[in-house]
């Protein structure tokens, strides 16, 4: 790897690879230009999708300090770099390939760990960051008001408790 373009650009692959949340091997063999560019803009904006050639990019995910990929670096191999939500980009990887089934995902990496290509696809099943963060708030709340409601029922049943002992201690007291 003498030549200074390909020590560029195993420099940064392997920065890409460093400041990305997760990144997803795919084969995009008998993928049209047109097609790709439909791919980028399903993927977000958070995402980046490059063609890559195998040989750098192992390379430069072995400097990042990822080995687990290796073996899917065969055939034509694009990268999606994956800087926010890797939920919604799997779901577009996705649904992606199934309208245009050229698309095959080989596997990734999520934070240092390796994905296969069937944990990618059960990472586009789950709802996106937001909609689970809201569904945990919405069960605080809902936690919040039972406490609430239980608080505001102790004193409610204590001045009814009064209330029943006095209204039986007037009655025993007029019938004397």
């Amino acid at each position: 790897m003498a030549r200074p373009d390909k020590a560029a650009a195993v420099a940064e692959l392997t920065e890409q690879f460093r400041s990305s949340n997760a990144a997803v091997l795919t084969e995009y063999r008998g993928l049209t230009v047109a097609q790709l560019k439909t791919l980028r803009r399903s993927l977000g904006e958070d995402a980046q999708y490059a063609v890559v050639k195998n040989t750098l990019t192992k390379i430069a995910a072995n400097e990042a300090g990822i080995t687990s990929l290796d073996d899917l670096f065969n055939g034509p191999t694009a990268v999606a770099f994956i800087a926010g939500d890797p939920v919604t980009s799997a779901k577009g990887l996705r649904d992606f390939a199934k309208e245009n089934p050229n698309l095959v995902i080989k596997g990734g990496v999520l934070d240092g760990k390796a994905l296969s290509a069937d944990e990618i696809k059960k990472l586009a099943d789950l709802e996106s960051r937001e909609v689970l963060l809201s569904k945990l708030a919405g069960a605080f709340k809902g936690k919040q008001s039972q406490a609430a409601s239980l608080f505001q029922a102790l004193p409610t049943k204590l001045v009814r408790t009064v209330d029943a002992l006095r209204a039986k201690q007037d009655e025993q007291g007029g019938a004397e």
